[in-house]
């Protein structure tokens, strides 16, 4: 949970950062490129690694974010230092956050049984922009365990419409009237 928090706490820092430079969305596709090499799992591992000098850590860094805006390499440079490598998709995760409260979008994960078609996927962009009153950043993932219907994640709420939870709730009642009955 510390973690999370001194994440958090860096994203809120470098997003302030970001809008004082007019740079918040250049500093979002950085932060992408940044999470992405510590996403690999040699990379990161390199890096925690302890007989690994702090000044080779950061020469590292340096030549695998040598596109990335020195502010951004900067904090980076601060977690390698301090050990907390860890943080950095927390980090990216808190900015992307408030860049979405900043621009006025909602991300949405749209969850299906099958691959949605565009016409399909549009229509239901128009049904959550509806619903939240803001652009919508939508992905989709396939998930056939949920047999039919959709699973929509706004933010922290879940509507299910899954054909899974369906049949998991007619069992329940079903359940509830045998025990009761019984």
């Amino acid at each position: 949970m510390a973690r999370q928090i001194s994440g958090k706490r860096y994203a809120q820092a470098i997003f302030d950062l970001a809008l004082e430079n007019n740079q918040v969305e250049p500093w979002s596709e950085d932060l992408a490129v940044v999470a992405e090499a510590f996403n690999d799992a040699e990379f990161s591992a390199l890096l925690k690694h302890p007989d690994m000098s702090s000044a080779n850590k950061l020469a590292a860094t340096a030549t695998v974010l040598a596109g990335v805006n020195p502010l951004v390499r900067n904090l980076v440079d601060l977690l390698v230092t301090k050990n907390s490598v860890d943080s950095i998709p927390g980090v990216y995760f808190g900015y992307t956050e408030l860049l979405d409260t900043h621009l006025g979008r909602q991300r949405v994960e749209i969850t299906t049984a099958v691959p949605l078609e565009s016409a399909e996927s549009d229509r239901i962009t128009n049904f959550v922009k509806e619903l939240v009153r803001r652009e919508v950043v939508l992905t989709t993932k396939v998930d056939e365990s949920i047999l039919g219907g959709l699973v929509i994640q706004i933010g922290d709420k879940l509507l299910d419409g899954s054909t899974k939870a369906r049949l998991e709730a007619l069992r329940n009642t079903l359940h509830t009237e045998i025990v009761a009955s019984g």
